[in-house]
């Protein structure tokens, strides 16, 4: 079988023939000055936008905004998915992962890390820092060590009761929505247009010791092309692995459609390869925000449920994002 009957199968065939790369600079001449937007994943991420645009509106990059963004969910307690109040594994252990990227196509990632709250810096870190673009486990805790980050219990009160209360069934199901095993993604643009993106998470909870989920993973939970636009998922880690999701809707920008347009093409797409597949998706969910290189937002998930953070110019709105299945 040739390569591109293959990817056709897999319903690839867009992403085989895109080249963010090469893709074409886009005009800006002659257009209306850009307002800066910051885009996040679930009603968290109002508190993440609102950190995100301070640093927006006073000239700042969309990396640091990102990047602070982030830090706030991750260090609050109560912020169950992502840093200091994530759920740990069925080892009672919680592990942190997170990538980030820029507009240049520079990125970071660190996935299964111990002890470490802030892995979006730890993520940032290593994409400034060292000739890597992804760091695990130990090896990952280790550079967090000698760039000098605390090292902490993350097991925080709730969450060990919670762990508790799981072992007396032990039953692993994920289930649609709850939040138990989700991630914060979020994208922004900033005066000078330019565009980057950042995923934070704890994964899911009572995951296997070691599982880590899409939202490290370059092209899967996060990818940005600067000339294009950017992408970030939610939702069932192993299925957006699986089908390249972050990438594939940023694939479907390039060829010319609107974010809104893209983050459906992907999910309908993804919904045919379930269906090819023969897999049952009544507990998955899958969800998608894109953020345009001229302002455009667009987001599209499998199932209800799913909803999304706008802040633009520093004007804030939480909607409820379109779904494929009732």
């Amino acid at each position: 079988m040739k390569r591109s009957e293959f990817l056709q199968l897999l319903g690839l065939g867009t992403i085989a023939s895109f080249s963010p790369l090469h893709a074409e600079e886009t005009k800006t001449e002659g257009q209306k000055p850009l307002v800066p937007i910051a885009l996040g994943t679930w009603p968290f991420a109002l508190q993440s936008n609102k950190t995100a645009m301070d640093i927006l509106l006073t000239g700042g990059s969309a990396l640091d905004a990102v990047e602070a963004g982030a830090r706030l969910c991750e260090a609050n307690p109560k912020e169950r998915s992502v840093g200091l109040g994530g759920r740990p594994d069925r080892e009672g252990i919680v592990t942190l992962d997170a990538c980030i990227m820029d507009h240049l196509g520079n990125i970071g990632s660190v996935a299964a890390v111990e002890n470490v709250v802030h892995v979006s810096s730890l993520a940032r870190a290593v994409m400034e820092k060292t000739p890597h673009v992804l760091l695990v486990g130990n090896g990952a805790r280790q550079f967090a060590q000698e760039q000098g980050f605390p090292m902490e219990n993350l097991l925080v009160p709730d969450s060990e009761s919670e762990w508790k209360k799981w072992l007396e069934k032990s039953e692993y199901r994920p289930i649609p929505n709850v939040e138990n095993h989700d991630t914060i993604g979020l994208l922004a643009l900033d005066h000078s247009g330019r565009l980057a993106g950042l995923c934070t998470t704890s994964g899911m909870a009572f995951k296997m010791h070691g599982r880590v989920g899409d939202s490290p993973i370059i092209g899967a939970g996060l990818y940005v092309e600067g000339e294009v636009g950017g992408a970030t998922a939610t939702g069932h880690g192993e299925e957006v692995i699986r089908t390249v999701g972050s990438f594939r809707v940023v694939a479907a920008m390039q060829e010319g459609h609107a974010p809104q347009q893209a983050c459906e093409l992907a999910v309908k797409d993804i919904h045919r390869f379930f269906l090819r597949r023969g897999v049952s998706i009544q507990d998955t969910q899958i969800g998608f925000i894109a953020l345009s290189r001229n302002g455009e937002v667009g987001a599209f998930a499998l199932r209800s449920g799913f909803s999304y953070a706008v802040n633009e110019n520093g004007e804030e709105k939480l909607v409820k994002a379109a779904f494929l299945l009732s």
